[in-house]
């Protein structure tokens, strides 16, 4: 059965895979009997399919049950009841606000940033490693598989951050996209963060360069890739952006910051530089198919045809710009206009939940309220959550879409519980009902949520540390 999802405003060439040969020996799963959404170009979905999983990548998709000969010595997982979809791809999330949750609660963004400046500015690795063990077991839980962090804070003698933040996703078991991320426009240069929270500018260059050199995989089964992010334009310098961009196309990374979040960034940027925060990004390399930028909530009609024009990428966090009422981001002229969009949990302290599935019916709500009851589907919502995502994060390749040859992160959620048991539509469950309970969630072939629960992790050792984190850094200030 091919599915309602494709859509002009969505649809992206997908490129022709073959199945890899996996070497002999290799584990072997199928997942079958369950409603299959591949999220592929053409929106193909099989009210009752299989994915047969190879190793770390997809062996076979298709309608029925798996072929025999592939299910011999599998893994076999029966997927009556449930929805088969790509793993979800968040694309910007900062990890050390975990240990930051509940603060400010009631102030907008450039408020809420001041007020947990002072706070952020004594974390450590130590902590920031805790943090994001904790904020990534709540993401894989919610059915993410692939999370992308923005880390722009390090203070003198914090130690190795970025490889605290690799550490703890490898102990999760998910792909992380980290960034190193950097600040250093200072309240006595005009900046936002005050001066003891910012870098020189040329630390933040080198200390980008050295987390890429170090960390950064560039192969198509990458589990870690690091981006270079100054944080926003009003935390850093022309400088630091322009040389960032330099120094990430001299590196073949991608490039990411903050951009159009809110009213007040927009009138930052006309009363300092003349221009807004599009056209100054643009005028120092800031556009382009490398990078992605984070909310682009208040995008006129002239930016949104520069990010189509370009191939720049976009981050949507309907819950995080709910809760700082920051607005409610233009997706639908977005997607019309070609933008790839991806969805993202932004940083914990401003959205205390941190699930990356509850954003798929969030930017379906918030979208309509903007535009229309028929402007946004749930599968547009679904395909930002996974294939929109692999495009913003240059994975579409092998990543977003359930297809042979792809890598096997996927989510298997039932979706015949009391909570959505009569929901006409499986994917309508998912991306309007309430979040659904996963039965079996991939990265690479490998189990990392099985009946709801962490497989890698001890939930609860999980979540001592973080308590004990959060006393500790509330503690320093």
């Amino acid at each position: 059965m091919t599915g309602s999802g494709t859509d002009p405003r969505t649809t992206a060439a997908t490129p022709h895979k073959t199945a890899r040969t996996s070497a002999p020996g290799a584990r072997r799963t199928v997942i079958e009997n369950g409603y299959v959404a591949t999220v592929d170009g053409a929106g193909t979905e099989h009210a009752r399919g299989h994915v047969v999983v190879e190793g770390a990548r997809i062996l076979a998709v298709g309608a029925g049950p798996a072929p025999a000969a592939l299910r011999e010595g599998a893994d076999v997982v029966d997927a009556t009841g449930c929805l088969v979809t790509p793993g979800l791809i968040n694309t910007h999330h900062h990890l050390y606000q975990w240990l930051t949750r509940g603060y400010a609660q009631d102030s907008i963004l450039f408020d809420w940033l001041t007020a947990l400046y002072p706070l952020w500015s004594r974390i450590d690795a130590g902590l920031t490693g805790s943090g994001a063990a904790g904020a990534m077991a709540v993401l894989a839980r919610s059915g993410c598989t692939t999370v992308g962090d923005h880390h722009y804070i390090f203070p003198r003698g914090s130690g190795d951050i970025v490889g605290a933040l690799v550490e703890a996703a490898g102990r999760i078991g998910v792909r992380l996209h980290a960034t190193r991320g950097s600040m250093d426009l200072g309240a006595s240069q005009g900046g936002l963060p005050p001066d003891f929270a910012v870098e020189t500018t040329q630390a933040a260059l080198t200390a980008s360069q050295e987390a890429v050199e170090r960390y950064h995989d560039p192969s198509p089964d990458a589990l870690v890739q690091v981006a270079i992010a100054p944080c926003s334009p009003f935390s850093v310098t022309a400088d630091l952006l322009r040389e960032s961009a330099v120094l990430a196309r001299d590196l073949g990374v991608r490039l990411h910051t903050h951009a159009s979040e809110t009213v007040e960034e927009d009138a930052y940027c006309a009363e300092r530089f003349g221009k807004s925060p599009t056209a100054y990004l643009e005028d120092l390399g800031w556009l382009g198919p490398d990078v992605w930028m984070a909310h682009c909530v208040h995008l006129d009609e002239s930016a949104i045809r520069r990010y189509a024009a370009t191939g720049t990428g976009v981050a949507h966090c309907p819950s995080s710009n709910g809760r700082l009422a920051a607005g409610i981001a233009p997706v639908h002229d977005l997607l019309t206009a070609g933008v790839a969009v991806g969805l993202g949990v932004d940083g914990a302290a401003s959205n205390e939940s941190g699930q990356l599935g509850v954003e798929i019916r969030e930017s379906v709500l918030m979208g309509r309220l903007r535009s229309g009851a028929d402007s946004l589907s749930v599968r547009h919502g679904l395909w930002m959550a996974t294939a929109g995502g692999a495009r913003v994060l240059g994975r579409e390749a092998d990543l977003g879409s359930l297809a042979a040859g792809m890598l096997a992160d996927l989510v298997v959620w039932r979706v015949d519980g009391v909570e959505h048991a009569g929901i006409l539509d499986p994917v309508a469950a998912l991306g309007l009902g309430a979040l659904p309970p996963i039965v079996r969630s991939l990265v690479g072939g490998r189990t990392i949520v099985a009946d709801g629960a962490l497989v890698t992790a001890e939930e609860a050792v999980i979540a001592r540390e973080v308590a004990a984190a959060s006393r500790a850094l509330a503690e320093r200030l």
